[in-house]
């Protein structure tokens, strides 16, 4: 879907890395949630609450998800998942724009 109809946005943005990541948070009516964001080049580490789904609108990045040992490569067009309170991995060489779902459901 590259548009969302009828959703709330969040002015402010989260910005994280010292502005290297930064996202708006796009709040729907079902009380579901995701945001949309740009990364720029560096190595970062997130964690979660709930699980989450990310899929990569342009750009590519380097993912190590949690309990793996081998880091996959992701980029346009493509998504993977990470659970509910963990952490993962990113290496970033150029921009990256990505939407982030959050599954509310299952963050126990």
């Amino acid at each position: 879907m590259s548009v969302f109809e009828q959703v709330s946005v969040v002015r402010e943005a989260n910005i994280y890395f010292d502005g290297k990541v930064s996202s708006r948070e796009v709040r729907f009516a079902d009380g579901t949630k995701k945001t949309l964001g740009i990364m720029l080049p560096g190595e970062y580490t997130f964690s979660t609450g709930a699980a989450e789904i990310m899929e990569i609108l342009a750009g590519e990045m380097m993912v190590l998800l949690p309990g793996e040992t081998q880091w996959q490569s992701f980029s346009k067009g493509q998504t993977f998942n990470v659970p509910a309170r963990s952490e993962f991995n990113l290496k970033i060489a150029g921009v990256v724009d990505y939407c982030c779902s959050y599954l509310e459901g299952e963050a126990g």
